[in-house]
């Protein structure tokens, strides 16, 4: 009787960290059925989106020809970023992945932003960059990368990828999850709404108010 309870217990712990520590190993939950598309109009509320009724899915909800075709770039940064995740293709609703494109002028910028949900890797089709990635101890992790290559940023590091050349480039992204979401540093501090306080960014740069403003009047989006 007494091995029997302390198999019972055993078996309760080994179940209770089974549960616990199983999102260690990946980021977005693994899926309970073959599809469920997202359904973009429903005010459901959960932790992904609802599933939209099978009798409406079709192929489209799996398709997205978005990322087949340069983008411009004629902004500030010289870089354009083309997202195809949850929110262009449904379909990837519950997978736990999804694609982009990021297109470079001659000398434009990813600016350091961070991926809260996911890990990247980025595959070059053409052109050259310099990439990197800074861990939590301030180790810069940098590289000069070419056609074919690849590079990894880990979950959550801030990181960025730069074209130094005087030719466009361009590359194919991947990431671990449906929705990895991505916060700009630069952006996330100085075009908040409502802003961060001035004392704060003021502080935190070493910087005056001025400067604070000039920032947030480059940054912000114009009308």
């Amino acid at each position: 009787m007494r091995m029997g309870l302390i198999s019972c217990i055993a078996f309760l712990i080994v179940l209770f960290l089974a549960v616990t520590t199983s999102p260690v190993f990946g980021n977005d939950a693994d899926m309970l059925q073959d599809i469920c598309v997202a359904d973009s109009t429903s005010e459901v509320k959960l932790n992904g989106f609802a599933c939209k009724n099978a009798a409406n899915i079709t192929a489209e909800d799996f398709f997205f020809g978005g990322i087949s075709k340069p983008g411009l770039t004629n902004n500030t940064m010289g870089s354009l970023v083309t997202g195809a995740n949850v929110e262009k293709i449904p379909g990837l609703n519950t997978l736990g992945v999804s694609m982009g494109r990021i297109d470079f002028a001659p000398g434009g910028l990813n600016p350091p932003h961070t991926h809260p949900r996911a890990t990247e890797m980025i595959f070059v089709m053409y052109g050259e960059l310099d990439v990197g990635f800074i861990t939590t101890t301030n180790k810069l992790i940098a590289k000069h990368i070419k056609v074919g290559e690849t590079f990894v940023f880990p979950k959550g590091l801030v990181h960025f990828q730069k074209n130094n050349g005087d030719k466009p480039a361009a590359v194919i992204t991947a990431f671990n999850s449906q929705l990895p979401g991505t916060q700009s540093i630069a952006a996330t501090l100085f075009t908040s709404i409502p802003p961060v306080p001035d004392h704060v960014l003021t502080m935190a740069f070493q910087i005056g108010t001025k400067q604070v403003d000039k920032i947030r009047d480059r940054l912000s989006p114009k009308k």
